[in-house]
């Protein structure tokens, strides 16, 4: 999930996760956002003081970071994802702390070196990989999501995450192999679906309604699913999970 800040990847994300392990997936959530988001939409409670990844990392002799001996992309999940409701696994490289990022460098580090190793883990093969990146293109440029076959970018009816979108989208695509959707979130009605449209210059895979039942989830830190299951937010979170699964 890429896209502006704010415009909802982490609810999105997170839905799309529980409605993948409801209909039977196993569902690794992998969490790259340096800020909260991820795990409130899953439903998994606030994110940890310290992320549970440092304790994977070390320094070489050079002082740069490295993965522990014997620590693959199987043992770190095993090791330090947290449960999530429905039995998802959910792995992130940490929160930014009042201090800056270097108490959680190492923790940053072993996330990336993970993520470039699940392909190669068979564990992994019949897994739903659901990530949640931070705004911008930086994280798509840089490989961040390597084991992404499809990236689902928000947008909300606003000419500023039009722009971010089409941006993200265009750094996506360039990566071979991978695709790039659009969903359109907290529409009011199709007039906001036209504009989002318009302003991305292409059509939108889901239009996410603006929903109060979400609203009210995301003020208290709860799950939308668990919150307002009956949403038409979650209802057409769950046609995006079942459109993108149909290619």
């Amino acid at each position: 999930m890429v896209g502006k800040g704010g415009a909802g990847k982490s609810v999105i994300s997170g839905t799309m996760a529980r409605v993948l392990a409801r209909d039977g997936s196993r569902v690794l959530a992998l969490d790259s956002d340096l800020l909260p988001g991820l795990s409130l939409s899953l439903g998994a409670g606030p994110d940890p003081p310290e992320p549970p990844l440092r304790e994977a990392a070390e320094k070489d002799e050079d002082g740069r970071w490295r993965l522990k001996k014997g620590i693959g992309p199987v043992r770190a999940v095993r090791r330090y994802a947290t449960d999530a409701p429905d039995g998802i696994r959910l792995l992130q490289c940490g929160k930014t702390p009042r201090e800056g990022l270097e108490p959680i460098m190492g923790a940053v580090n072993a996330f990336y070196r993970v993520v470039h190793r699940l392909e190669r883990a068979r564990t992994f093969d019949d897994w739903a990989l659901v990530g949640d990146l931070p705004a911008g293109p930086r994280q798509v440029a840089f490989g961040w999501a390597p084991y992404a076959q499809t990236f689902v970018a928000v947008v909300q009816p606003t000419a500023q995450s039009a722009l971010a979108a089409r941006r993200v989208v265009r750094v996506a695509r360039m990566r071979e192999g991978a695709r790039a959707v659009l969903v359109a979130n907290r529409v009011t009605g199709p007039a906001d679906v036209r504009h989002v449209e318009k302003l991305v210059g292409e059509s939108v895979l889901a239009a996410v309604p603006a929903d109060e039942g979400v609203a009210r989830a995301e003020r208290l830190g709860i799950a939308p699913i668990d919150h307002a299951p009956a949403s038409p937010a979650v209802a057409e979170i769950e046609r995006l999970v079942a459109a993108l699964a149909g290619g």
